[in-house]
């Protein structure tokens, strides 16, 4: 089961992605994308790792600023991980997508960064365990004022669609509280005529 979890910044999806993790697992694999760069930085890893602690699981910590798919294609082949009851959780990928964005130039960022968003998207696809994506919503805000921003923008707005529609589950939390979306998910299938 692949189930991601969108939101704005501090809504509250990370701390809801590890109490259902643990939920929904017997041990937990957490799989941290943030490069850790400045104090602010290391400050929220330290508070992210604290709660992990306290989770009616354990949660080992894994540091993948880049190689997300091979790292997940790598878990997939592990009989020994889902023989445990681990549940994976991935936060988060709107970082992943900016290391992956800032790490080209210009020129082929966009192009390149889809590359990996593809060879993502298909190592989601036939993960057989249980996998937590965090995301992050950014198309929400003001139209960024750069051409970087824009494309990331974009982009962002692409990964979270293309992941949402092979996700078993999504999530939508606001103010601490989650929604589930995709059980709600309108469909123009079998609609009466005369109207939506």
């Amino acid at each position: 089961m692949v189930v991601l979890i969108t939101g704005g910044a501090k809504s509250g999806k990370s701390s809801f992605a590890e109490k259902y993790g643990a939920r929904l697992g017997a041990s937990g694999l957490y799989i941290a994308t943030s490069p850790v760069f400045d104090e602010e930085l290391k400050e929220r890893v330290r508070q992210h790792r604290l709660r992990r602690e306290q989770s009616a699981i354990a949660w080992e910590t894994l540091e993948e600023p880049y190689e997300l798919a091979a790292v997940l294609r790598d878990l997939a082949e592990s009989s020994e991980l889902w023989s445990k009851g681990t549940v994976v959780l991935v936060d988060c990928l709107i970082l992943w997508l900016s290391n992956w964005l800032l790490r080209f130039a210009p020129d082929e960022a966009e192009e390149r960064t889809m590359e990996q968003l593809d060879l993502l998207e298909d190592t989601l696809r036939r993960f057989p365990g249980t996998l937590l994506l965090v995301t992050n919503e950014v198309g929400y805000g003001i139209v960024p004022d750069n051409p970087l921003g824009r494309v990331f923008r974009n982009l962002a707005g692409v990964m979270n669609q293309r992941i949402a529609a092979l996700c078993d589950r999504v999530f939508l939390v606001t103010a601490g509280i989650p929604v589930e979306l995709k059980s709600r998910e309108f469909s123009f299938e079998g609609r009466e005529s005369g109207g939506i």
